[in-house]
């Protein structure tokens, strides 16, 4: 299956969410390779660690219930930027583990890293800047999309990684 199928589907009937579970907790999802994921060397193609990540991202959400809460509101998150440092490849059948978790956040835009293991093999780790529009394109602060992933209650952010701040820096993320 398509990872762009994968994703209708996971947005038609998303996994259930977690109760009590906090926006700082990880989420695990589990893909397998398959053969649609393969470049011309056969081996996993740089373009869909990015789409495995929206998958991944995706069920973050959906622990959280917030994929419903989002709807109501005519919310919807975008990727503002993304960085993947890749170490070893992929290949055919390979059973995938991504790791996704909150980094922090500001004003503007939250910051995940998406660790990809087979194993303990550690495969690849993206840092991705998201942000949340609404239908129509106004650009929504942070808090308020946190406060309603969250229930209200709203954790205070952890200090960004010093890389991951450089990093977000250097790309300019979240100009106004």
């Amino acid at each position: 299956m398509s990872r762009v199928v994968q994703m209708a589907f996971k947005t038609l009937a998303p996994r259930r969410a977690v109760p009590g579970k906090s926006i700082l907790e990880p989420s695990v999802t589990q893909l397998r390779v398959n053969v649609l994921d393969l470049d011309m060397l056969f081996h996993v193609n740089n373009g869909i660690y990015l789409q495995m990540a929206d998958v991944a991202r995706w069920d973050y959400l959906s622990d959280l219930g917030g994929l419903g809460k989002l709807r109501r509101k005519r919310w919807y998150p975008v990727v503002a930027a993304a960085s993947v440092k890749y170490k070893r490849s992929m290949k055919l059948g390979e059973k995938i583990t991504i790791t996704t978790r909150v980094l922090g956040w500001d004003e503007r835009c939250v910051y995940l890293e998406q660790v990809f293991t087979s194993g303990d093999k550690l495969n690849a780790t993206a840092w991705i800047a998201a942000r949340f529009l609404q239908v129509g394109g106004k650009r929504l602060d942070m808090p308020e999309v946190l406060e309603l992933l969250a229930d209200g209650e709203v954790p205070n952010s952890p200090e960004l990684p010093a890389e991951v701040a450089s990093w977000a820096r250097a790309v300019d993320v979240a100009p106004r």
